[in-house]
């Protein structure tokens, strides 16, 4: 925005300028953009949490149906052995 133009948002249908507000008013819109990222942020996390989550399901299920198959703990350990050679 140019330097004259004024920053508009939109509260209940009426329009307002951040440029006008008061300290007050331009710290609680602060504090419900900051809000609001961290709203997205938290569903993001729970998109994740949550495949995670299915991942380790699918994986019990499997254990479970074939267990001639791989521990998870023996999976893991054996990605970490490389970085335990490296640290001797």
């Amino acid at each position: 925005m140019g330097k004259n133009e004024k920053t508009p948002i939109t509260v209940n249908d009426v329009e307002y300028f951040v440029e006008d507000m008061t300290d007050e008013q331009k710290a609680l819109l602060n504090h419900v953009n900051d809000l609001g990222r961290k709203l997205d942020n938290a569903r993001f996390n729970m998109d994740q949490l949550a495949v995670g989550r299915d991942a380790f399901v699918a994986r019990l299920a499997e254990a479970l149906e074939n267990p001639e198959v791989e521990p998870v703990n023996k999976l893991t350990r054996s990605l970490e052995e490389p970085a335990a050679e490296a640290s001797e």
